[in-house]
């Protein structure tokens, strides 16, 4: 865990030498200076020489420039180093992140990896510079200090060595108690920042339901959990401070008691026992900076193991050995497929799906809410990983392929649309970086999204706000699928991406996909019959099977559903697919008729 984190030091390994050696020099030089104090007090005020005086004055004025000279810069070094970790750290992650499958994000939460990008690094970088100039410095006048002391008097010096002996101890034990506390702290800032983003994000819907107390409500409860904990771990921490005080003064205590009796009994000189104490006050002060160190690596350690998770995280999608970079042709082949978002499971969400789609058929895809249509698409540009059998693509297997190579060919609109802020020209290209205008003019006349772009007063420089806010939603579908195209793929999935269209609208884009893109493979997701009616065939999902597959003509004579679902909502019925299948199944119990009735899926 240690050597991941490690690992992306890099290029400000100099730096990190650098510190500590300069503060290694800083502690020479700190450990020199009570030397010469002595001198000047036993050879220069003792004995009335100011020759003695001025030497070692002025040897002390040079060291002590020495020592700030060594303590900047290894300051500077220190902030350069632990600042270049903290950059790195956080761009290895999201590099890393780039390269999650759905199933790797799957295991944490938006608001988990965000927390680790930002204040789980924030706290590995402080603590970095810490270990850097304390974990040198501290250990260093601990020793050094150590060694100068038992010169002098190696009786008095054992009190230094019993004091660091129970002291150390003693923060030892605090740092490790507040470990486990530490821990669920970045939890709760997990959740606290899961709670802002869900906020901010439905702040319009909050408003509109008039939730704001509600919301309120549930921010301070996770803010009082948060300020509990944290107040739990100081608590324990606070026992630092007395236990320095009190081995301090403990020592400069015993230390001022036998030392005067050994003045008095000419064991001992006053110099020496000047430079006894202020040895004393460095070994303490080391002490009291190895507490801290502790307390940070302590607080550090929970923050090492959340990032290193992420590091570590191996993809469960990636290339094969010598991966295919070209797709033939649009053509489409589930063979006995099987899939489970959790590869222990033994329940699937899809159940031996068979089917074959020709190269620019258009097909639609209908189904209840639950009924898999969504798992069923994401598997063919492998944004999942089948449990059972193979997809074919192009006449090969989609594992075979490149991944850049396969989701270029395959163009997802994706359930969920997203917009990022930008301009429309900007957006459109991430479809194509290299699009021009005329090309991405092309694209939202096939989308119909060029009604309302002109509109503008800017057009297609009209700047959109992030998540497409400014815009809607079924103007935000219509930018979506105008990227998608402009990716010119092989295949084009649409996931729902016309529910916020108008019927009109949505005739036109199919109509405009069948003429104008003739070669593309198109699979339409949609609850209205409408929107598939026209296809070249249908499938009809059912609890991750495929219920039916034909034309429009063929599944009114051989679907039950299918025919039920389309009488429903061409006949002044309520049109709800879900409704519609479950009228088809079995009659009304008095479960459902209490509205207990739930078919499963996923």
């Amino acid at each position: 865990m240690i050597k991941t984190l490690l690992a992306e030091v890099k290029q400000y390994k100099k730096a990190s030498f650098l510190t500590p050696a300069f503060m290694l020099l800083e502690v020479i030089v700190e450990m020199l200076i009570p030397r010469l104090m002595a001198r000047i007090v036993d050879d220069g005020i003792g004995k009335g020489s100011m020759q003695a005086i001025l030497i070692n004055g002025a040897a002390m004025l040079a060291l002590a420039l020495g020592g700030l000279f060594a303590g900047f810069m290894g300051g500077k070094y220190g902030a350069l180093a632990s600042a270049g970790l903290a950059k790195n750290l956080r761009e290895a992650m999201f590099k890393r992140i780039q390269t999650f499958s759905f199933e790797n994000i799957d295991h944490f939460s938006t608001a988990s990896l965000v927390t680790r990008m930002t204040t789980d690094v924030t706290t590995l970088q402080n603590a970095y510079q810490i270990v850097l100039r304390m974990g040198m410095r501290a250990p260093a006048s601990l020793v050094v200090a150590m060694i100068m002391a038992f010169s002098i008097s190696p009786r008095l010096a054992l009190i230094y060595l019993a004091v660091v002996f129970i002291l150390g101890g003693a923060l030892f034990l605090v740092a490790y108690s507040v470990h486990k506390i530490f821990e669920k702290i970045f939890r709760e800032y997990d959740n606290m920042n899961e709670n802002v983003q869900e906020n901010v994000t439905g702040i319009r819907v909050v408003k509109a339901y008039v939730r704001e107390a509600y919301e309120r409500s549930g921010f301070a409860k996770t803010s009082m959990e948060l300020m509990k904990k944290f107040l739990h771990a100081e608590s324990i921490l606070a026992l630092n401070g007395p236990m320095m005080l009190f081995s301090a003064y403990g020592s400069m205590m015993l230390i001022s008691w036998f030392g005067a009796h050994m003045i008095i009994q000419n064991e001992l000189t006053t110099g020496n026992l000047m430079s006894l104490m202020t040895y004393c006050m460095n070994i303490l002060m080391s002490l009291m900076m190895l507490s801290m160190a502790f307390v940070l690596i302590t607080m550090s350690s929970a923050s090492i193991e959340r990032i290193s998770a992420v590091l570590t995280e191996e993809p469960t999608i990636t290339n094969p050995a010598e991966p295919v970079t070209t797709v033939r042709d649009g053509s489409i082949c589930f063979d006995h497929v099987s899939f489970s978002y959790d590869g222990n499971s033994k329940e699937h969400v899809l159940t031996d799906i068979n089917f074959a789609i020709r190269s620019g058929e258009m097909i639609g895809i209908i189904g209840s809410t639950g009924s898999a249509k969504t798992s069923l698409v994401n598997l063919i540009s492998r944004l999942y990983d089948v449990s059972e059998g193979t997809i074919y693509v192009g006449g090969r297997d989609v594992r075979e392929y490149d991944l850049v190579t396969l989701r270029d060919e395959v163009s997802h609109v994706l359930q969920k649309n997203v917009l990022f802020s930008g301009t429309i020209y900007e957006n459109l290209r991430w479809g194509d970086p290299d699009a021009t205008e005329a090309e991405c003019r092309r694209a939202c006349r096939l989308a119909c999204a060029d009604e309302f772009i002109e509109r503008f007063p800017e057009g297609y420089e009209t700047y959109i706000e992030q998540g497409g806010t400014n815009v809607s939603g079924g103007q935000r579908q219509r930018l979506c699928i105008a990227r998608a195209l402009l990716k010119k793929p092989k295949i084009l999935i649409l996931d729902d991406s016309t529910s916020a269209v108008d019927t009109a609208t949505d005739a036109k884009i199919r109509k405009a996909f069948r003429e104008e893109i003739p070669e593309t493979t198109k699979l339409i997701i949609a609850q209205r019959i409408a929107s598939v009616q026209d296809a070249d065939r249908i499938i009809v999902m059912d609890e991750g099977r495929i219920s039916g597959i034909g034309t429009h003509a063929q599944l009114m004579e051989s679907n039950e559903i299918y025919r039920d679902v389309y009488e429903s909502q061409t006949g002044g019925g309520s049109g709800d697919f879900d409704e519609a299948k479950m009228s088809v199944e079995q009659p009304l119990g008095e479960e459902a008729k209490h509205g207990l009735y739930r078919k499963g899926g996923a």
